[in-house]
């Protein structure tokens, strides 16, 4: 029969304690077991590897049973080693650290994932900055385009500004060339109208004075009108 020096647990859910019994290698964990060498409560303080309270063995049974031939787990060795019962060698595994063929089929579908998502970002920054450069090569292309049509635009607009600012200029009305020319007419005017004011007041007689005296060709005597006979008495000189 195959003994086995290994941890049985007890406790309560989330508050482990284990027994260090020696037992039939083909029963189950937490099953019969043939005696009971020590215990573990991996909830105390951790101390000294000496002194560790949580670890509690009995140092004779355990080599009695060594030297039966029961092999002590892993966990167990490093316990017996702590307290210089025996040698304790770290295992070396290559095979148990290796990923699964799910884990490898996981990590491989990541790693491309990632790569196909770095050259999508890749070729977008790449046609990015195309795109940039084609804008930037229209604009520089378009500007001289444009400055070219404004020019040709301004020109013509220049020139009318200018025929219309010289149209006034060449023109025929003398009003135009001198804004001042109808104020001397107008002068004229009155001059010409105070003229004929005055020679007006020269016709008209003053008052009392006989009209036939001014005037040596007095108008003939209206028909009906008595004549100065002789028998009338001259004026009073």
């Amino acid at each position: 029969m195959a003994l086995s020096i290994r941890m049985a647990r007890a406790g309560a859910k989330k508050r482990p304690f284990y027994r260090i019994v020696v037992a039939n290698r083909a029963s189950p964990r937490d099953g019969r077991f043939i005696e009971r060498l020590g215990t573990y409560n991996p909830l105390l303080p951790k101390g000294e590897k000496s002194t560790d309270h949580r670890v509690q063995l009995n140092d004779e049974r355990i080599k009695h049973w060594l030297a039966q031939g029961a092999q002590p787990s892993e966990r167990v060795r490093r316990f017996l080693s702590d307290a210089g019962l025996m040698e304790w060698q770290p295992g070396n595994n290559p095979q148990k650290a290796k990923p699964r063929p799910k884990t490898l089929e996981r990590l491989k579908a990541a790693a491309e994932a990632k790569k196909a998502a770095e050259e999508a970002a890749r070729e977008a920054a790449e046609k990015a900055a195309s795109s940039s450069d084609e804008a930037t090569g229209e604009a520089a292309e378009a500007a001289p385009a444009e400055a070219k049509d404004e020019a040709a635009a301004e020109k013509p607009a220049e020139a009318k500004d200018e025929a219309a600012a010289e149209k006034p200029a060449d023109g025929d009305d003398s009003s135009a060339k001198s804004p001042t020319a109808s104020a001397p007419t107008a002068g004229a005017d009155d001059k010409a109208e105070a003229k004929d004011g005055a020679a007006d007041a020269g016709d008209k007689p003053a008052d009392g004075d006989d009209p036939s005296a001014k005037s040596p060709t007095a108008s003939p005597p209206t028909a009906g009108a008595p004549t100065a006979g002789a028998g009338d008495k001259p004026a009073d000189k």
